[in-house]
């Protein structure tokens, strides 16, 4: 028996229980109302999608070309699209994930107004953002289960058993578009304490995935910006403990925690660590720090000096009071910050780049294996990198050491639209192409997100329809550019009103008041027109 039909004969004992004052109860209605709310709470959601992401984990240990996907979101109703879009494409929201993205909160969700990724906004921004995504994704699942209702009444009403069985079937097999968010808790917002008590928020809002980051939480940058400022690793340990703690307690025993790291392009540090003994984690940190050997005789009012191996040392201390780790040394110390973390609780990695180079994630990869065999990351497919000129110097310098003429290109200007239709860019797009397909083969990167995408598509796509409505296009200019490709390509909010709700509104008005419902989707209804 379908969960449906169970929910009927559960409202239908309630209903005779309660008696004569529930006669105007109808106990499909009911189920049908029970069956478009599938999770109740965010917690009901973080504990299914964290178990879809240990299954997916697990397959892709199995099968590199199992690699999951995701695009950031800075809106519910973004969010809502990707998902509908994604299940009217491929009728699967298998390994499609959602990103939430700490950029994209600070510069377009706090009440600030536009704010730089610097963990400036406002705390509970992000667990809000979270509840507000599946607000919408639930509420694609009322609605499209709500149509497939109204076609069993229609096949019904019609006497075509075979279409209410075919639009029955579908109900029963009905696929959520509830998937994994992956959420960003930026370095914390504070302490180990603060970073516990904003995990809980995130994850009763539906995460069962935090993705943290080592920086200082006060000192935070965009990851692809300059001045990054790293943390002692027994500081980023306690906040990944803390995530830990925060679903456990919540009873979420199988979240997930991603451990970032921006150490390959952060030079400074605003500790020296605590060290115990010789070759202890504190003592490996300060080992990357920039020191000179000095004398007792050189010492001045207030130096840090260091003891090691009976040498003194001085590390180099900028006006900012910040300390300088040593030039070349970001990949070691990412490989650390990587195996530490793995040790220590998380479950995935996360190693801020300064290009996508396969062969350069691969070989930190490598080395993090030797130590954490089945160590797998989270990739940033970031817009903050020159994709066509990253990938087209890339085929160019493969191309200079196999001995090939290239002289025909200028290195400096390969973005230049005068080589698009080379072969060197056509080389190069393919491996944009086949980019993730080779990283989750090659490097080790189970997920692979896009953090700022809609941000862009909704900037370039205004942009369009600006210049074509208050240009010389006027109207065409939104009908042609837009609203008829819409009606072509089937996109769902053709119908706006439907996505907003109000076919599920004329739906209840029937359950509650019957045949006095005033309703809106009526024949003079202009959606009817799509």
């Amino acid at each position: 028996m379908s969960t449906l039909n169970k929910d009927i004969e559960t409202v239908a004992a309630l209903k005779e229980t309660y008696g004569s004052a529930w006669n105007a109860i109808n106990p499909e209605y009911a189920a049908r109302m029970r069956a478009q709310n599938k999770f109740k709470t965010g917690l009901d959601i973080a504990k299914y999608t964290a178990a879809i992401m240990r299954k997916d984990m697990e397959r892709y240990d199995n099968d590199t070309s199992q690699y999951t996907q995701s695009l950031g979101c800075w809106h519910g109703f973004i969010g809502q699209q990707k998902m509908i879009s994604i299940k009217k494409h491929f009728n699967s929201t298998d390994r499609r994930y959602l990103y939430l993205s700490g950029w994209m909160v600070a510069a377009l969700r706090s009440e600030f107004g536009p704010l730089p990724d610097q963990s400036m906004h406002e705390k509970t921004s992000v667990a809000s953002l979270i509840e507000e995504l599946y607000t919408f994704l639930r509420q694609a699942d009322a609605r499209e289960l709500g149509g497939l209702f109204r076609e069993v009444d229609a096949a019904r009403k019609a006497g075509d058993s075979a279409a209410e069985a075919a639009a029955q079937e579908q109900i029963d097999n009905h696929i959520t578009h509830v998937v994994p968010i992956i959420a960003d808790i930026d370095a914390g917002f504070g302490n180990a304490e603060a970073t516990y008590l904003m995990a809980k928020q995130m994850i009763e809002a539906g995460a069962c995935c935090i993705q943290i980051e080592n920086q200082v939480s006060d000192e935070k940058q965009c990851g692809h910006q300059d001045g990054k400022v790293t943390v002692p690793h027994e500081d980023f340990l306690a906040k990944i403990r803390a995530v830990r703690y925060a679903f456990l307690e919540l009873g979420v025993d199988d979240g997930v925690i991603v451990a970032r790291t921006d150490s390959l392009g952060a030079g400074l540090t605003k500790q020296i660590a605590v060290t115990n003994k010789p070759g202890d984690l504190g003592d490996q940190y300060n080992s990357f720090l920039d020191c000179e050997e000095i004398s007792p005789a050189d010492m001045n009012n207030g130096d840090v000096i260091l003891n090691r191996d009976g040498k003194l040392l001085r590390p180099k201390r900028l006006p900012s009071n910040l300390f300088q780790f040593r030039a070349g040394t970001g990949e070691d110390r990412c490989v650390l910050d990587c195996i530490t973390s793995l040790q220590n609780g998380a479950d995935l990695l996360w190693i801020e780049t300064e290009k996508p180079h396969v062969g350069q994630i691969g070989n930190m990869v490598n080395r993090i294996r030797e130590a954490c065999p089945n160590a797998k990351l989270v990739y940033n497919n970031s817009p903050s990198f020159n994709w066509t000129l990253n990938f087209r110097q890339q085929v160019f310098d493969a191309m200079a050491e196999e001995g090939k003429d290239v002289s025909a290109y200028n290195r400096d200007d390969l973005m230049s639209v005068d080589y698009d239709e080379t072969e060197l860019a056509a080389i190069a797009d393919e491996k944009i192409r086949t980019f993730q397909a080779d990283a989750a083969r090659e490097a080790g990167i189970f997920h692979h997100l896009i953090t700022l995408p809609t941000y862009h598509t909704a900037a370039l796509s205004t942009d369009n329809l600006a210049k074509e409505y208050f240009g010389d296009q006027g109207m065409l200019g939104y009908v042609a550019g837009v609203q008829r490709k819409e009606i072509r390509q089937g996109i769902a909010c053709v119908k706006h009103q439907n996505m907003a709700g109000s076919d599920m509104g004329d739906d209840h008005k029937e359950y509650f008041a019957g045949e006095a419902a005033l309703k809106a989707g009526g024949e003079d209804n202009t959606m009817n027109q799509f």
